[in-house]
Parts: C-alpha cells; sequence; structure tokens
C-alpha cells in the first residue's frame, strides 16, 4: 500500500475519531472520559498521518518519474492531518501562554457574587461547586481580567431587567429561570465543540437612581477556561448597553 494512501486512511480515522468524540459528548452519547480518550487516539492518528505523508512526499519527490497521483495522496493527507492537530494545539498554547489563572467562576461582583437558584438543579452533576471559591479566586480575577465590573444603567430595574432578558435570548442561551421580583435570570450557555455547559446568572439592583447589573458565568467542568467566562460577560454587556 502507498505511503499517501496509508496517511489518507489515517487521516480519515482522526476526522471521524475527533468529530465523533466532540459531538458525541455534545449529544450525551459518549461520556466525557470516553470522548476524551477518541479525541485523542484521533491526534495520534494524525500524527501519524502527518509522519508518513511526509515520508511519501519525500519518496515521490525523490522517485523519477514522480508519480502525481502519490504526491497528490500524500500532499492531501498531510494537510488534512495538519488540520486536526492544529486546533487542540493551539488551544493548549493559548491556555498555557495567555498567562490567564487556572479559575472557571468570573462575576462582577467580587465582594458579594450572584448566587444560582433555579439552575442548581441542573448543576446537580457538576464537577464543579456552585459556591464561590471566596478571596483567593476573586484576587486571581483581579490581577487577570480588572475590566469585568459591574454596570450601572440609568434605567428603573424593571425596564432594565427586560433588556437583560432580551439580551441573554439574543445571545442563545438558554433561560433556566427569569424572576422580575427577585431581579434574576439564570440561563446556560453550551460551547459549539464538545457542548460544556456554562451557567449564568444575571442580577439587577436599584442603584443611585438606576439599576446595578452584576453577572457570573460559571463552568460545570474544567480548571481554566481560557477566558471564556469573563468573554462571555463581556459580550453581555456590551450588548446589555446598546439595547
Amino acid at each position: 500500500m502507498r505511503l499517501g494512501t496509508i496517511g489518507l486512511w489515517c487521516t480519515a480515522f482522526a476526522v471521524v475519531a475527533a468529530l465523533a468524540a466532540a459531538f458525541g459528548h455534545r449529544t450525551r452519547i459518549v461520556p466525557l472520559g470516553p470522548a476524551f480518550l477518541l479525541f485523542g487516539a484521533g491526534l495520534l492518528a494524525a500524527l501519524i498521518a502527518a509522519a508518513v505523508s511526509v515520508l511519501g512526499l519525500i519518496f515521490a519527490l525523490m522517485r523519477t518519474p514522480r508519480t502525481e497521483g502519490v504526491l497528490a495522496q500524500s500532499a492531501l493527507a498531510l494537510v488534512l492531518a495538519i488540520a486536526v492537530i492544529a486546533i487542540p494545539t493551539l488551544g493548549v498554547l493559548l491556555n498555557r501562554g495567555s498567562g490567564l489563572p487556572a479559575i472557571h467562576d468570573i462575576t462582577t461582583d467580587l465582594e458579594d457574587p450572584p448566587a444560582f437558584v433555579d439552575v442548581l438543579p441542573l448543576r446537580a452533576d457538576a464537577a464543579n461547586p456552585s459556591e464561590y471559591g471566596g478571596p483567593g479566586i476573586a484576587a486571581q480575577q483581579r490581577r487577570a481580567y480588572p475590566d469585568i465590573l459591574p454596570v450601572t444603567i440609568d434605567q428603573p430595574p424593571e425596564q432594565v431587567f427586560d433588556r437583560a432578558l432580551a439580551t441573554v435570548q439574543e445571545l442563545g442561551w438558554t433561560v433556566a429561570a427569569s424572576n422580575r421580583q427577585a431581579g434574576r435570570i439564570e440561563a446556560t450557555d453550551t460551547t459549539f465543540w464538545f457542548g460544556f455547559k456554562d451557567d449564568v446568572v444575571v442580577r439587577i439592583r436599584p442603584a443611585n437612581g438606576g439599576s446595578r447589573v452584576d453577572v457570573r458565568s460559571l463552568s460545570r467542568v474544567g480548571g481554566g477556561d481560557v477566558g471564556t467566562n469573563a468573554k462571555r460577560i463581556r459580550t453581555f454587556m456590551e450588548r446589555l448597553r446598546r439595547t
């Protein structure tokens, strides 16, 4: 069997394994542990495919006359293998090189973080607790995300509540509860690839003749979030101001 053909078969397995792991877990068919193992197997196959494809290209270029079919197979396998390897590798590099702390609970109010209430039953099997981690987590957030702050809007809480709920729905989050009297909205955001679920609580309180909006975003699994929760809060606040 040609090296290019072997590379294509390995690449095909890598692509199928990566997609099956991601979307299998997203649809709750594959548990998280097996999903990571399957994804790892796909990465290993992609590495093998890349190595085999490089050898195929070298042998094809050294051969006289050149076999265009072998060149094309090896080149295609190499490109696909690199694509499979690049996505998780980039994520790891960004995680290690970003300087961001390994925290997964971000809030605009470090002294009195908004509490989760109605979403708690959905977090029954979550690896990360819903209770805030305390001063240590707050100190790390202050250093890493000094811009994550509450927003004050010159409107009564009732109007701001409607704006906040509309913003949550616009972002495509799944609303778990919206308690107008308590000024609290709870929702869940689902990541694209593995379908990881992060919970969000929005709190609206009267302040200075208007309303103060606080947001907390908490991952159900994982240690560091590579800035995902902070980014989610920024996006929400920016859209809320524009509504």
